[in-house]
């Protein structure tokens, strides 16, 4: 058995402008890099294996919190958005016919036009697992999170979702073979000694 801790990257401009970032390669802002920089892992975590997306918001983060740098999956790149990346989900929500829809009304195919859908993304989130052999924590997106944390408590994107992201907080799983179990609540990051 092993033991994966999920960690959402930090703010970008994009995140904070509500636009979508999928694929797109955006770095993390100077905000999110002057707070993860007064952040660090929970000791026992220390030492796990560290891997994150390629994408430059995941990697910087990872480094950020481990003063360490991660080994790069593409696997765990954020979930394509195709035609909607760089789009507010709020102005397509409110656009008659963009096709757009909350979380909760997905499903597991569900996609922008010319992106992927959550199916996918854990097809290519598979390979990536069964390579994992020991406890492992992966710097990673929201998207990633959504259909790791899915598959984990067994949510077929429809109806509320029974967990919920936050930034800074490690999401602990463990790993039998494709079968993903949740372990405990959310795990806070430690703000380091004389951080303000």
């Amino acid at each position: 058995m092993i033991r994966l801790a999920l960690l959402r990257h930090g703010h970008t401009d994009w995140n904070r402008q509500g636009r979508i970032q999928g694929a797109s390669d955006i770095p993390l802002d100077d905000e999110a890099r002057a707070g993860l920089a007064a952040l660090r892992l929970p000791n026992d975590w220390a030492t796990a294996e560290l891997w994150s997306s390629p994408l430059k918001r995941a990697t910087e983060t990872a480094e950020l919190v481990t003063r360490r740098a991660p080994r790069r999956a593409p696997e765990l790149v954020e979930m394509n958005w195709g035609d909607w990346e760089g789009q507010r989900g709020l102005d397509l929500l409110a656009t008659p016919g963009s096709g757009f829809r909350h979380i909760e009304d997905w499903g597991w195919d569900y996609h922008a036009p010319g992106g992927e859908t959550p199916r996918d993304l854990w097809t290519r989130l598979k390979p990536w697992l069964a390579r994992l052999d020991r406890d492992a924590l992966a710097v990673c997106h929201i998207g990633v999170m959504r259909v790791l944390l899915a598959r984990a408590h067994g949510w077929d994107f429809a109806g509320p979702a029974p967990f919920k992201i936050k930034r800074n907080r490690l999401y602990v799983l463990r790993l039998e073979g494709e079968t993903l179990t949740p372990e405990g609540d959310p795990i806070r990051l430690i703000p380091l000694e004389g951080a303000a």
